[in-house]
């Protein structure tokens, strides 16, 4: 496994990391997912994504209860919150009520005393950025989190907390959690500038485009056990099981056969070109999967193949 630091901070972060979104609690049976946690630890990634909204809290428990028999140090573990949690008018959002309720209410489901990340899990414009901040940067101060970050923010917007937190002087996000993979690259024009240039790394999420990138779905064919053929989480990837992208996705499977890569090592190490990525998020429903995964840590893609598959994706 290689590592990465996490922005101009001194945390190092596996290039490789796992979540837990659309599998733990939900899809993937809780022995599996500690098989698979545990599969991924002992392979070197030490970066491990949950959120308070996945499953309701279930997909933290049971990454966090797999955790717990290795040393707290050794191990980074993120929450987010925003999602609607409940019915009420405040059970969302980034208000300070609803900010400082989820981060316990999610330290208590993983019996944690703090978590390393916090992310704002998507931009509240009913709150104001400066209450939000001010919450978080609160919670810092009491060593309930250590680092925090936003998920699906705009330049804009990262730009804006960044202007707040340093008109107040209250502690800088120092990651964004966006989707970037081959066939999705919004962040490459505004937000990884601005990232760059304010110490802001990216981590990552479907860099393998919902399963896409794995080659499952040829000639648009959905196998039986596969994301796409399951009606209560496919409703991504089918965005991108379409011909055009498809024909796409086996130019790039040939030109991984050509360079001895499986298309999903290819498409990781396509992301990690990207000196601003930190880390790729990567699910598994099996241990085998993430085994596969992790071998895209450390390869390094020539200027003469990004440029191949610059022409593929054009």
């Amino acid at each position: 496994m290689e590592y990465r630091r996490l922005g101009k901070t001194g945390l190092k972060v596996s290039e490789i990391s796992l979540g837990s979104w659309l599998t733990y609690g939900k899809s993937v049976e809780d022995n599996t997912a500690e098989r698979i946690i545990h599969k991924a630890y002992e392979l070197g990634i030490n970066f491990f994504d949950s959120a308070n909204v996945y499953e309701s809290g279930e997909g933290e428990r049971v990454m966090a209860k797999a955790l717990k028999q290795y040393d707290r140090s050794s191990y980074v573990i993120t929450t987010k919150a925003f999602w609607p949690m409940g019915e009420g008018v405040n059970d969302r959002g980034l208000s300070r009520k609803h900010v400082f309720e989820q981060l316990h209410a999610s330290l208590k489901r993983m019996e944690l005393d703090y978590v390393d990340i916090f992310y704002c899990h998507r931009y509240d414009p009913e709150t104001p950025v400066e209450e939000t901040l001010r919450t978080i940067d609160d919670l810092l101060r009491q060593g309930k989190i250590l680092y925090a970050g936003v998920s699906e923010w705009s330049a804009a917007q990262i730009q804006e907390a960044l202007n707040i937190a340093d008109k107040f002087l209250l502690d800088r996000i120092v990651v964004n959690q966006p989707q970037y993979n081959m066939l999705y690259r919004h962040i490459e024009k505004e937000i990884i500038p601005v990232s760059e240039k304010n110490g802001i790394s990216q981590v990552v999420f479907s860099p393998l485009a919902q399963g896409v990138l794995t080659g499952k779905y040829k000639g648009g064919a959905v196998p039986e056990n596969s994301r796409a053929a399951n009606s209560d989480i496919n409703m991504w990837v089918t965005n991108f099981i379409n011909e055009p992208t498809l024909q796409k996705v086996d130019a790039l499977e040939k030109l991984a056969k050509e360079l001895e890569l499986t298309l999903p090592e290819l498409a990781l190490a396509w992301v990690l070109r990207q000196p601003n990525v930190a880390s790729a998020i990567v699910g598994a429903s099996r241990p085998e999967q993430i085994e596969a995964n992790v071998k895209a840590a450390g390869i390094r893609l020539t200027a003469e193949t990004v440029e191949k598959i610059e022409d593929i994706l054009v």
